[in-house]
């Protein structure tokens, strides 16, 4: 049924052309496209760390990452240094796992979250912790603050 649904959900923005990305989730709901530029290496750890949070991930190199998160709805200043399908979701950046499993578990009406920018010492970046992660709602109007971490 939920198959269904997405596959419906997909038609209805391909008839109406809207620019989403749609993530159709299999009987695992952990599997994650991780898209990234070719030579970062910070996403690769990105990667990583989704795996040891128990997320199945493939990698995709791609010199479209910005053309792809703002056809995902990520105005360019929001946009965060990869791009990730989970489930139903589109989520940027070096998001912390507990705000990913809110979003899974919340299951808000949204397009997805977004850190912008690399923040030093979030998930997969080096460094120490300079303040607050604070993660953005993509929806369809400005993005507003989703969670702080």
């Amino acid at each position: 049924m939920r198959k269904a649904l997405s596959l419906l959900t997909v038609a209805a923005g391909l008839l109406t052309g809207s620019a989403y990305f749609f993530w159709i989730s299999s009987s695992e709901a952990s599997e994650v496209m991780l898209y990234k530029n070719p030579q970062c290496g910070c996403c690769e750890s990105y990667a990583e760390y989704l795996r040891q949070n128990g997320f199945t991930v493939t990698v995709q190199p791609t010199h479209e990452l910005g053309e792809m998160s703002r056809d995902a709805g990520i105005p360019d200043e929001f946009q965060g240094c990869h791009l990730s399908m989970i489930e139903d979701y589109v989520v940027s950046g070096h998001v912390p796992i507990d705000t990913i499993n809110k979003l899974l578990t919340e299951r808000p009406r949204i397009k997805g979250i977004t850190l912008p920018g690399m923040p030093l010492g979030s998930p997969g970046m080096g460094g120490n912790k300079q303040g607050p992660f604070t993660v953005y709602e993509i929806g369809d109007e400005t993005p507003k603050v989703y969670s702080e971490e």
